[in-house]
């Protein structure tokens, strides 16, 4: 037991090290953020105030957070520090929730605003920021908290669960975590708008609306479609989505608007659909797969067995 105390003891003496090491850093960099931007854009006046706080967000306040952190940590007085720090979690979600639309900000003032352009690029050859620019100091705070994470973890696994300060780091690690879900799940969300924007571009015309509340993206690919009487097999273009799955063909190489677009063939819902596997349980052969609609029964066809197997998972999980 005493050798068990004294390895756990080691291993968080050295996290507890790295913690404060690490943070001070990341305060560093925080700091050149604030000194030479912030601060210096606030006196001079070049930004309105509503664009400055669009760009940077809480910045400042994430700042003064870990700076009290750091000063705790110095001291050793880690659960003190810690329970101060919680109360100030909830600023990493609303610093994410930010971010795009502080670079949608960042870029439009760097295009059409002068003086900022030349203070922003100024700043930047500063030999403290060494060849960074201000979008690569904006996404700190968010790398910061997956870190804090991993830090906070590693302590609470080190840490004996009769001492004071178990249940303080219990429940940072599950505020920590809480957070991460949130600016995750801002991430996941802003990535599906993406993909959605992205396919409603390449498919032709208006018709088929891809941008729907709601509707996530899960995978798109090439398969054959074996027709059920004797025609020849045709090659699909399928999008599938948590709801629907779309099948296109490529437009005209000639067409003039529209050579490098798909064209929409066919929509289907997937709340009653069920999905079977024809064939394609061995390694080689590619597969089948068979998808069952209430007036439909559609083949899709591919030789690459892992592709299949991946499309008979994709389409399981949506239409479950």
């Amino acid at each position: 037991v005493e050798d068990q105390r004294a390895r756990w003891e080691r291993k968080r003496s050295r996290t507890a090290k790295e913690l404060l090491e690490t943070e001070y850093k990341y305060l560093e960099q925080l700091d050149l953020v604030l000194t030479y931007f912030v601060t210096i854009l606030k006196a001079k006046g070049t930004l309105k105030p509503a664009v400055l706080e669009t760009i940077f967000g809480p910045l400042e306040s994430l700042y003064s957070a870990s700076h009290v952190l750091s000063l705790h940590l110095e001291k050793g007085n880690l659960g003190p520090g810690l329970e101060i720090f919680c109360q100030s979690l909830d600023l990493y979600g609303h610093y994410a929730e930010n971010l795009e639309r502080a670079n949608k900000t960042l870029k439009e003032q760097v295009r059409k605003n002068k003086s900022f352009r030349k203070f922003k690029k100024l700043q930047e050859t500063r030999p403290q920021f060494q060849g960074r620019e201000l979008e690569d100091l904006l996404p700190l705070p968010l790398q910061r908290l997956h870190q804090y994470k991993h830090f906070f973890r590693d302590l609470l696994e080190n840490t004996s669960p009769d001492t004071a300060n178990y249940q303080k780091l219990a429940r940072t690690v599950k505020s920590v975590c809480e957070v991460s879900h949130w600016v995750q799940d801002i991430f996941d969300k802003r990535e599906n708008s993406l993909q959605l924007l992205r396919i409603q571009k390449l498919l032709k015309g208006q018709k088929t609306q891809v941008l729907t509340p709601g509707r996530w993206y899960i995978r798109e690919g090439w398969l054959s479609v074996v027709p059920s009487k004797g025609e020849e097999v045709k090659r699909r273009m399928f999008f599938l989505f948590s709801d629907i799955l779309i099948a296109a063909k490529p437009c005209h190489p000639l067409h003039l608007l529209n050579s490098n677009k798909l064209s929409c063939q066919a929509v289907y819902p997937l709340d009653q659909c069920s999905v079977d596997k024809v064939f394609g349980h061995t390694w080689s052969q590619g597969g089948l797969l068979s998808l069952s609609f209430p007036h439909k029964t559609l083949l899709l066809m591919s030789s690459n067995q892992q592709e299949i197997n991946d499309w008979y998972r994709g389409l399981t999980a949506a239409v479950r």
